[in-house]
């Protein structure tokens, strides 16, 4: 049992001959040069109903050929190669020479099956099997377009017998299946289309029909070579959908120039990224990146050669416009008389003075010989709160010009800086403002750009020293209500003064509050408590209502007042509680 279709011969159709087989080819040079040439086989494709198969009109064969086991044709397939009238003109010379009718008759006989069949066979379709190795295929139409259109626009060359020239390159150059002198049917029409006549190549439905006689052309009829044949639909799909994505390519891309063009965004030979305008750099009024160009111009940088004594770098910033720079006095404690340079935020340096410093308040204030300078404004530090959005400016580890950011993490901070006599005492603004070795001095700015505190001391992790560690977040500023009045006091007088109570207070004292000593001469007399009515042994334990632990803390608030102003003091006396008002006043001069 196998897959191909079988059908059972049926009585040849009455009045019409089957072709006789051909016979064997004959070796060149036999049977003069109308001999059969070698034919390929024919392919069987498809399934043929014999019930209504007609026959091929076709000549008999040769009398002298042998007939065979199988029947074969003779077909001359149109060549797809560049020699376009050779393979027309000899192929076609050779099979349709003029007197060799049986010849003519096996040559287009595929033709004229065409001619009968070609209308109940189409040649191409979605239900027509067509290998791609085929002679002709499908595509049979596409191979005579093309082989005509090569012979319309074949070169002319110049005939080797007359010097005219012909329709192509190898009209004169004979071939093996022509006649004697190698011109055939092939030389004949290459002569007709030098000389202006039609021209024909092998019979099929766009030339004269099997038997019939067109003026001007070949005995054997066929195609008109200058016809321009019809391109099959295929290609007119094919190229139907190239030119529909061709569009819509084109399209694209003129939308995109066009949009291109709308937009003023054309390569021009320059950056196509847009510039940045007038004033695109500014910064809106209250933002961090406007505050800090205002303030640097108004920032320095401290540098101090103290010889013996070390060195040190450090931070200040201008207060007012007769060259008065405020900083902190450790920056500067180690060259009271020493070498103190001043480096303005443009990189000028200035030899600077110092008019005055107190240990007490950690400050002290140096002058350069520049008036020009903008100054930066002190703003009240009593009105700053807990949150509030900061800025330190200054120079951390000597980079000067930089600038960190943060809030106010806590107000009224005992801090006590140094050692003895040296301690200060500040009632301080805490920050976590990132603030390193190099930003004492330098100014904390709310954002209004004012400056509230002073940047002065930062928390270290038990167990680092002054020469290790950084900023952990826990940062300290001298408010800038503090900073003024002593800056004032500095500059006028050279030196600041403390408000004081009169009272001695016990540093051993492990209780809660601050101990006053109960020995004589503990309560000054005449001096602020003594005449509220302190006595030695009191524990004082709240100052303007708030509370009291230590004795640091006590001392800060005092220094945190001015001189002159009234307060009032809580103490713990034999189990009781007292609330005592007095005056502060001046610490007497050592």
């Amino acid at each position: 049992m196998t897959d191909e279709s079988t059908t059972p011969d049926r009585e040849p159709t009455p009045g019409v001959q089957a072709p006789e087989p051909a016979g064997p080819a004959r070796p060149e040079g036999e049977g003069g040069p109308n001999a059969w040439a070698p034919a390929p086989e024919r392919e069987q494709t498809g399934i043929i109903d014999l019930h209504d198969t007609r026959a091929i009109p076709a000549a008999p064969p040769p009398t002298s050929a042998a007939p065979t086991s199988e029947p074969r044709v003779s077909v001359a397939p149109v060549s797809s190669s560049a020699s376009t009238g050779g393979s027309v003109g000899g192929s076609v010379g050779g099979s349709v020479g003029a007197g060799d009718t049986g010849s003519e008759r096996d040559d287009s006989g595929d033709d004229a099956w065409f001619d009968v069949f070609g209308g109940e066979h189409p040649g191409e379709g979605a239900g027509v099997p067509a290998k791609a190795d085929s002679p002709w295929g499908s595509d049979r139409a596409d191979a005579r377009a093309d082989e005509a259109h090569r012979s319309a626009y074949a070169p002319p060359v110049p005939d080797a017998a007359t010097g005219r020239p012909t329709s192509g390159p190898a009209a004169d150059s004979g071939s093996p299946a022509g006649g004697p002198d190698g011109g055939g049917a092939g030389a004949g029409l290459g002569t007709a289309a030098a000389a202006g006549a039609t021209a024909y190549a092998s019979a099929g439905p766009e030339g004269p029909a099997h038997g019939q006689t067109v003026p001007d052309a070949p005995a054997g009829g066929g195609v008109l070579l200058t016809d321009e044949p019809t391109p099959p639909a295929r290609r007119r799909r094919g190229g139907l959908v190239a030119a529909v994505a061709g569009l819509c390519l084109l399209s694209g891309v003129v939308g995109g120039v066009a949009g291109q063009l709308a937009e003023g965004r054309i390569n021009s030979g320059v950056s196509t990224l847009p510039e940045p305008g007038p004033g695109a750099t500014a910064r809106p009024p209250g933002s961090v990146a406007n505050i800090a160009a205002v303030a640097l111009p108004s920032v320095v940088t401290i540098k101090v050669d103290g010889g013996s004594e070390g060195s040190a770098t450090g931070s200040g910033f201008v207060i007012d416009n007769k060259g008065h720079v405020l900083t902190n006095n450790h920056v500067v404690a180690a060259a009271p008389d020493g070498d103190i340079e001043v480096v303005l935020s443009n990189g000028d340096a200035q030899k600077a003075t110092i008019v005055g410093r107190d240990t007490s308040y950690d400050l002290a204030v140096l002058k350069i010989a520049r008036t020009d300078l903008t100054p930066l404004r002190l703003g009240p530090s009593d009105k700053v709160v807990v949150g509030d959005q900061v800025i330190a400016v200054g120079a951390p580890l000597g980079l000067d010009q930089t600038v960190t950011t943060g809030i106010v993490s806590a107000l009224n901070r005992p801090v006590t800086a140094g050692e003895g006599s040296e301690s200060s005492y500040i009632n301080a603004i805490q920050t976590d403002t990132a603030i390193n070795p190099g930003n004492s001095g330098g100014p904390l700015l709310d954002m209004s750009g004012e400056v509230i505190g002073i940047n002065s001391a930062i928390a270290r992790v038990p167990g680092t020293t002054g020469s290790t560690g950084g900023s952990i977040g826990l940062g300290f500023a001298i408010p800038s209500d503090q900073a003024r009045r002593t800056a004032d006091q500095l500059i006028a007088t050279g030196k600041a003064t403390h408000p004081v109570i009169g009272v001695s207070l016990d540093r051993t004292f492990s209780g809660d509050g601050a101990q006053v000593l109960a020995t004589p001469g503990a309560v000054t007399a005449g001096g602020p408590a003594a005449k509220a009515g302190v006595k030695g042994g009191d524990i004082v334990v709240g100052f303007e209502g708030k509370r009291i632990r230590t004795p640091d803390q006590l001392i800060v608030a005092i220094r945190a007042r001015a001189v002159g102003d009234t307060v009032k003091l809580k103490v713990e006396r034999g189990g009781k509680e007292i609330e005592l008002s007095m005056t502060l006043e001046a610490e007497p001069p050592k």
